[in-house]
């Protein structure tokens, strides 16, 4: 564009910006705020959902409790505060919930040379091989719970390996953990290892249903998707002072 061209458009524009300088607006107050609809105001409010409900992703309405039963759930109220969600799995038919708590309390409740601690030891440590949100909850905090040290149930939840384990409870471990990922590769060796550390032949027998049971659970319940009761996430977290 040739230069009286350029000069002749800047005069027009410095002529339009001294106009506007001279004539200055009235100021305007600020606008209020609109009121939030309110469909915009429920979707600012966060709610989170129950991660425990329903129980499992199956669709099985909880059958009429027979006496028994009603009175092994009202226990659980009265001991913990709750009925297990996995309890409240198995209630659509009374046969498989009786065998189930049946089976339960004798592995995990009855004399044993495993102590309770072990015993749920081993659940978190075939639990987090099978990665069983459901168990690792659970039975993550009966370990806390039972141990006194939330270390120690964090440490079997991600990797037992990490925790400073005695001779005894590592050997323990390390086959309950063979055995549920190489039970093929199980044999003699292994259980030596187990008596060398103290174990009796009774005892190897309950590492071995310990460990079958909770491959079971484990498969089970994510299966059902099944849920673990929100108030085990909280328990025993507090290290002692």
């Amino acid at each position: 564009m040739p230069p009286t061209v350029k000069t002749a458009a800047a005069r027009s524009r410095a002529k339009s910006a001294a106009a506007e300088k001279t004539s200055t607006p009235a100021k305007r107050a600020p606008a209020a705020p609109k009121a939030a609809s309110a469909p915009a105001k429920a979707a600012a409010v966060v709610t989170r959902k129950r991660d425990d409900t329903p129980a499992i992703a199956l669709d099985l309405p909880m059958a009429e409790l027979d006496a028994a039963n009603e009175a092994y759930f009202e226990k659980c109220r009265t001991k913990i505060g709750f009925v297990p969600n996995v309890l409240q799995a198995y209630a659509f038919d009374l046969a498989k919930l009786s065998a189930f708590s049946a089976m339960y309390n004798d592995l995990m409740l009855a004399p044993s040379g495993l102590s309770k601690l072990e015993r749920e030891m081993i659940a978190v440590a075939v639990s987090s091989v099978n990665r069983c949100y459901y168990c690792l909850t659970a039975h993550g905090a009966a370990v806390r719970q039972l141990s006194g040290d939330p270390v120690l149930g964090e440490q079997l939840v991600m990797n037992y390996r990490a925790a400073r384990l005695d001779p005894r409870q590592r050997a323990m471990l390390d086959f309950a953990v063979k055995l549920t990922e190489r039970p093929h590769e199980v044999e003699e060796a292994d259980r030596a290892t187990l008596r060398n550390v103290g174990f009796t032949e009774r005892d190897i027998w309950d590492i071995g249903a310990v460990t079958g049971f909770f491959n079971m659970t484990n498969r089970l319940a994510s299966a059902t998707d099944m849920r673990p009761n929100e108030s085990y996430h909280g328990d025993a977290r507090a290290l002692a002072q």
